[in-house]
């Protein structure tokens, strides 16, 4: 459940603070650093994974809550420069109550939780009432945005030191922080300079460090969403970065960096759009609609060509308790999809059994997901067909008799293999495991999708529930995809769904897997 901590819901008592618990929870101060998920620790993934409550900011990456338990209480206390933001207080007194009713809570923070995020001040508000904390650092922006732009904030040479400067005050007034500070000393700094939170006054900004001595020559650069695919680096001087920044439109976050090791970036840029290693999908957004736990592998995939992933869960999938029949009676078995193969071992594990109980079993698996999902649970596929639905199976059983089978899959499943089987006179039992249902998306998350360049569809009931969704949100008759959206289909039984209603699928993958989507998607992008 994901809500915003506001005075409404946000805050609501799940115990009374320091009367009926037992005992008292702790409060884990969490970096998620910058953005980029890969930067998130092995340590955050843990603590995310187990907490009851999360904390969570504006600027960390999306994928950070996907490995929350489905139970956890995902609440929203954000800060946004000029903007709604949750008050201080309102966070630190959320965040004791939750730990004195005995939770576990981790605070996310977007960076590293003492390097500019008031991480200090929450560890004592938490002292103050007797909440157990821990620290977990994370990547702050000044160090990877840098790194991402090919900037080495020390060099040999160039760099001996580096200093981090907020244009932020304690309330967020950009203003009083650039009288507060003392220019004079920062200007005379033989170093690095790197600010944060400051692109809304960086007019201000040069014109005191010029003032003040530093030579309006020197080598500045401006990181735009660093570590994300849609990072922009603008190199320039200290004199002109501000004007260069305006006209180029750059809005926060932003990390601003002044001294010689910008112009390094020239020479060591890596990442993003302007980089001479840039991937061929960069600066290519691509909405993925899959369930969180099926979306890893593909917007894996996605993020190392370079895409910018808008995750859009638009189906969650929902074990059942399925009980598995004596398996001696058939001959056949019939998965087809990865999430039937783990759940079927899954309740063969209930009822004490493993592996074995396949051993007699000619085992046929629609794609090779389900063959791999198998093969992990020691299994190898007798049967996997060159194309990977239903009628392609038909085809690869064609000249084999069995007299009876079992088919494993979603409540919601297709009847065609079941009605081919039953026409060539094999008694057919079929198990249902799971049903899909419709994840609950945000307005910015179904936002985001239809405004994507592409959009996948990996299933019919993606294709349903996404619609569905969006539909309901959408608003003065909008469709529930852009005009520029482009559509990319698994396969033609997901195609015939988008077709249903009303959507031609602009690009179709030849084989009707995962790798197939990446291929068909690649290549509608080279021809365009």
């Amino acid at each position: 459940m994901s809500a915003t901590a506001g005075a409404e819901g946000g805050t609501g008592d799940r115990g009374t603070p320091g009367s009926s618990a037992e005992k008292v929870g702790i409060v884990h101060l969490v970096g998620a650093g910058p953005g980029d998920p890969g930067l998130l620790s092995a340590r955050a993934l843990q603590l995310i994974a187990c907490a009851d409550v999360i904390l969570y900011d504006r600027l960390i990456p999306e994928e950070a809550l996907s490995g929350a338990r489905a139970d956890a209480e995902l609440l929203y206390v954000g800060k946004e420069g000029g903007g709604q933001s949750v008050p201080q207080e309102q966070t630190e007194r959320v965040m004791v109550g939750r730990a004195l009713a005995g939770s576990e809570v981790v605070r996310l923070k977007g960076g590293d939780p003492f390097v500019f995020g008031r991480g200090g001040e929450e560890a004592l508000a938490l002292r103050r009432a007797g909440v157990p904390f821990t620290v977990v650092p994370g990547v702050s922006a000044g160090i990877a945005a840098s790194a991402y732009a090919g900037i080495p904030i020390t060099h040999r040479g160039l760099a001996r030191a580096v200093a981090f400067v907020t244009g932020s005050t304690e309330d967020g007034e950009q203003g009083r922080a650039e009288d507060e500070l003392d220019w004079e000393s920062i200007a005379r700094f033989d170093g690095t300079l790197v600010f944060y939170m400051s692109v809304r006054k960086l007019k201000q900004t040069t014109a005191h460090l010029i003032e003040n001595g530093r030579p309006p020559q020197e080598p500045a650069a401006i990181i735009e969403n660093g570590t994300l695919p849609s990072q922009r680096v603008l190199l320039s001087t200290l004199g002109e970065i501000a004007d260069e920044a305006r006209a180029a439109g750059v809005k926060a976050p932003a990390t601003v960096l002044f001294g010689e090791v910008a112009n390094l970036s020239k020479q060591l840029s890596w990442y993003g759009a302007d980089s001479a290693q840039s991937q061929p999908l960069t600066g290519v957004s691509v909405a993925v609609t899959r369930a969180r736990a099926q979306a890893s592998a593909l917007t894996r995939r996605l993020r190392q060509l370079g895409a910018e992933v808008v995750e859009a869960p638009s189906i969650r999938i929902m074990p059942l308790e399925a009980e598995i029949p004596d398996l001696s009676a058939f001959e056949l078995l019939c998965l087809t999809s990865e999430n039937g193969a783990n759940l079927l071992f899954d309740a063969l594990n209930r009822s004490g059994r493993d592996a074995r109980a396949l051993a007699h079993l000619t085992v046929a698996a629609i794609g090779p997901g389900t063959a791999r999902a198998l093969e992990a649970r020691g299994i190898i596929a007798d049967v996997v067909p060159k194309r990977y639905v239903a009628e392609g199976l038909i085809e690869a059983l064609e000249g084999f008799t069995f007299k009876r089978a079992l088919i494993a899959r979603a409540r919601e499943g297709r009847d065609t293999l079941q009605r081919a089987l039953e026409a060539a006179g094999t008694k057919v039992d079929v198990v249902a495991l799971y049903e899909t249902v419709a994840e609950q998306m945000s307005d910015a998350e179904t936002e985001r999708a239809r405004n994507a360049n592409y959009i996948t569809f990996t299933s019919s009931s993606t294709v349903t529930f996404f619609l569905h969704t969006a539909g309901n949100r959408r608003s003065g008759g909008a469709a529930p995809l852009s005009r520029e959206t482009r559509i990319v289909s698994i396969g033609p039984v997901t195609s015939a769904t988008l077709e249903e209603h009303g959507l031609k699928p602009h690009v179709e993958a030849g084989t009707h897997d995962i790798d197939g989507v990446i291929d068909a998607l690649l290549a509608d992008v080279r021809g365009r």
